[in-house]
């Protein structure tokens, strides 16, 4: 009798196994980097940029989810894996293998920028000098593959405007708007930076794991983002977050 109420455990056991892994592949798993203005964590308040156009998509799309913010190197890790289905991000070499492009979003400039009075003209410039640098971002090919180039890994932009502030670093590195966005969190107005030099220009796309255990349409993901961009839906997002 115990021999035939132990089977019937363990039969219950895999039955309810299988069912939650059933519920868990049914709800996709969408990541947004950790980067304000596009994903703030207001102690556990979500929000941003892309993470609110993200949000948008999914309900038009009527899928359910979970939408976390995470850092980029998380997100890019979960994305081999099949861990993160959906993200919005630059497209990296070392993730062609692993996404689906499905629709981009306008192009964003990569600027490296220091204090007032301190104006880059070129790349080679920065040689010698150290420059905030987002941990597992990758903003400009010439500047990561220069060994001259000093690069001060930090979580997050307005970890780097700190130091920037404090003259730990010469310059910081990414889109102006998260920048922007540190500097007013610090109270450093337009008159704190000199001059930015545009570095690189990339696009961020709408990508999907070629791992994601979700049966989403990338078809009718691309139809539906698609049409969102045309109908102003992301400019009227951008307006909250200025």
């Amino acid at each position: 009798m115990k021999y035939f109420s132990s089977i019937i455990c363990v039969f219950l056991l895999l039955i309810s196994h299988s069912c939650f892994s059933e519920n868990t592949e049914n709800v996709l798993q969408m990541r947004t980097i950790a980067v304000a203005p596009y994903g703030i964590n207001t102690n556990g308040e979500l929000s941003g940029i892309y993470y609110d156009l993200a949000n948008k998509l999914l309900v038009k799309a009527d899928i359910e989810s979970e939408h976390h913010i995470f850092p980029y190197g998380r997100i890019m890790h979960e994305l081999k894996l099949g861990k993160t289905d959906l993200t919005i991000m630059f497209k990296y070499k070392e993730l062609a293998d692993y996404v689906d492009y499905i629709y981009p979003l306008p192009t964003l400039k990569n600027v490296v920028i220091g204090r007032k009075d301190t104006n880059f003209s070129s790349v080679k410039q920065l040689e010698k000098l150290s420059i905030a640098y987002l941990r597992g971002a990758k903003f400009s090919d010439d500047i990561d593959n220069n060994p001259e180039i000093i690069k001060q890994t930090v979580s997050d932009f307005y970890q780097g405007l700190l130091m920037l502030k404090k003259g730990r670093v010469d310059a910081i590195i990414g889109p102006m708007a998260p920048i922007i966005s540190a500097a007013k969190n610090l109270d450093l107005s337009r008159d704190f930076f000199g001059k930015p030099l545009i570095v690189s220009e990339r696009t961020p796309w709408l990508q999907l794991s070629k791992k994601s255990h979700h049966k989403v349409s990338a078809k009718q993901l691309k139809n539906i983002f698609s049409q969102m961009m045309a109908q102003g839906e992301l400019n009227n997002i951008q307006q909250k977050y200025q």
